[in-house]
């Protein structure tokens, strides 16, 4: 079917769904007209009156339309895209651009979409929408040169710099080559000097870039500038922290005593404060925040957990009880640190009150896991492995750290061989759980089962072949044990190239050596393994090489020490009677 007729506007009938429609306001999840790559467009001031082409409505026109709407409405969002994206091509309507450019925006066709972009702002240049979308466009698709233009002008024409400059700033976010981002901001905020937050951009841009002496001097300008501004004294004083993070703190401060009321700037204040570990000053500001913001349960709770890291439990437990007062409060957490504070204070029973009043959410799991352990510290081993199997773990992860739990209270009273079941159990759910296999095999060596342990070190490694606490195990196994010595250097060699500053297995590495004859080597390692660690296992390895070197006062002297801290330590006490029964 012919229409003959020329057209100055298309039929309204075939434009409802395309260019005549208002578009569509973007769903909570989608970001609206603002520079996004993805999601609906929203139109963001009037269009002009448009200069519309002289077009033939065709057949084939026609089967265009028909093909992009029906394409729309049935959920087929590139086949609507491309047909209409066909037609701008044919008809250069700049009704027909802007819907190709919606409907290739939302089917997230970048190429397709610049291209309809580029059409549409070719062929209705005075429209902001087309121009801000298509700068958006180029930013997030790297291509800065041919953005550059198009954003010079736009900020000539914007009376309000400020507001344009921090647009730019969330499009170069997407940009990936930050170096090649900030050179071009560079040279398009060159015109503006006394804008501040084109400095403020600048300086983002910089740290992004890694240049974070740029990013200072431009972040420090742009508080200049603007002095009352709250983003840019948080990001001097961020920037200003790195190396001097007095001055960084002076600087919130004093910004405070002018503008007392800025909320923003306090908390930052307040938690760089905490991260510099002062922890009275952060106390006094959180304080102060919850004076502007009476019935802060969040607040009252950072004041508490402040409290608490000063050891001030009386006055933590006051500020804990206070929150849990609190409409809104998150009262499973509130209890479970009043938990954290009795047990601070060796209130076993307490402690377990206020976790047991934890009957759901997300510190559930927690809450009972502690209460297992209060009960084995309280001698209560059945009690304790009674409440980790009635723990509903929601992972893999809960699900073998509670086997962990379990074989290590069995471990603690003397249970080897119970806990070696536990774990051997796990792995028959979890074969390759490496934490698991490690713990597994240690007991299996406590047990003399050494075919076992070597098994299940042997398994390790094939799963992690850089586990160097694998190959120490392995290694130092067979040294305990006084056979294949060069075997086993060769274990604790590599488990030492991995980790290298680790004292087990620099104590390893001295025993090796000891096994070895190489006493001068030996006293070396276990030296500098001593210093890293003053373990009782070490102490024992120390003083034995010492004695056998014939410094015997010098190994009494580690000895002795060492038993005085640690009197119930088995190893060294049966090193000590060795030599001094």
């Amino acid at each position: 079917m012919n229409f003959p007729s020329r057209i100055l506007a298309l039929p309204l009938v075939l434009m409802l769904a395309a260019c005549a429609s208002t578009p569509q306001k973007p769903a909570a999840d989608e970001p609206a007209g603002d520079g996004s790559p993805h999601g609906r467009l929203e139109q963001i001031a009037p269009e002009p009156k448009l200069d519309l082409p002289d077009v033939e409505l065709t057949d084939r026109l026609m089967y265009g339309f028909l093909l992009g709407d029906i394409a729309a409405q049935r959920g087929r969002p590139e086949l609507a895209a491309q047909a209409y994206l066909d037609l701008a091509r044919t008809t250069r309507d700049p009704r027909v651009a802007r819907r190709a450019a919606q409907l290739t925006f939302e089917a997230h066709q970048y190429d397709q979409s610049l291209e309809a972009f580029k059409l549409w702002q070719e062929l209705e240049p005075a429209s902001p929408l087309a121009k801000q979308m298509l700068v958006s466009l180029l930013l997030s698709g790297g291509k800065l040169e041919e953005a550059r233009p198009l954003v010079t002008e736009m900020l000539a024409a914007e009376q309000q710099k400020g507001r344009a400059f921090m647009s730019l700033y969330g499009l170069l976010a997407r940009v990936q080559d930050k170096a090649a981002a900030l050179d071009w901001l560079t040279v398009v905020a060159q015109p503006y000097p006394d804008v501040a937050e084109a400095h403020w951009v600048l300086a983002q841009t910089a740290i992004t870039a890694g240049k974070q002496e740029l990013a200072l001097a431009e972040a420090n300008r742009s508080l200049a500038l603007k002095p009352d501004w709250d983003l840019a004294v948080m990001l001097a004083a961020q920037q200003t922290q790195r190396n001097e993070p007095q001055r960084a703190t002076t600087m919130l401060s004093r910004f405070l005593d002018t503008y007392p009321e800025r909320h923003e700037v306090r908390l930052f204040y307040a938690r760089m404060l905490l991260e510099q570990k002062q922890y009275q000053p952060a106390r006094e500001q959180f304080s102060e925040l919850l004076k502007q913001r009476p019935g802060s349960a969040e607040l009252a709770f950072a004041i508490a957990m402040i409290s608490l890291q000063l050891g001030e439990l009386d006055r933590a437990e006051q500020e804990l009880r206070q929150a849990l007062s609190s409409k809104g409060s998150d009262n499973d957490t509130l209890r479970f640190y009043l938990g954290q504070l009795y047990e601070a204070r060796e209130d076993w029973s307490s402690a377990m009150q206020h976790y047991r009043e934890i009957q759901g959410g997300d510190r559930l799991y927690a809450a009972r896991l502690r209460i297992a352990y209060l009960q084995n510290k309280q001698g209560e081993l059945q009690a304790a492995r009674e409440t980790l199997a009635k723990i509903v773990a929601k992972d893999d992860a809960q699900r073998v750290q509670l086997l962990m739990v379990e074989a290590q209270f069995l471990r603690e009273a003397g249970h080897h061989a119970e806990g070696f079941q536990v774990l051997s159990r796990g792995l028959k759910r979890f074969p390759d759980q490496a934490e698991l296999l490690y713990q597994a095999a240690l007991l299996a060596d406590r047990l003399d089962k050494h075919a076992d342990f070597e098994r299940l070190i042997r398994r390790l490694i094939e799963i992690e072949p850089d586990n160097a606490h694998a190959y120490n195990a392995l290694g130092y196994g067979w040294l305990a044990r006084n056979i294949r010595i060069s075997e086993a250097m060769q274990l604790v060699e590599q488990a030492y190239r991995l980790a290298p500053d680790d004292a087990a297995i620099i104590d390893s590495m001295g025993w090796g050596y000891y096994r070895s004859g190489q006493l001068e080597k030996s006293l070396e390692f276990l030296r500098r393994a001593y210093a890293a660690n003053p373990d009782p296992e070490i102490a024992a390895h120390l003083g034995e090489v010492l004695w056998v070197k014939g410094e015997r006062e010098a190994a009494q002297k580690v000895w002795r020490a060492s038993e005085q801290a640690h009197p119930d330590n088995t190893l060294l006490r049966d090193v000590i009677h060795k030599f001094l029964p």
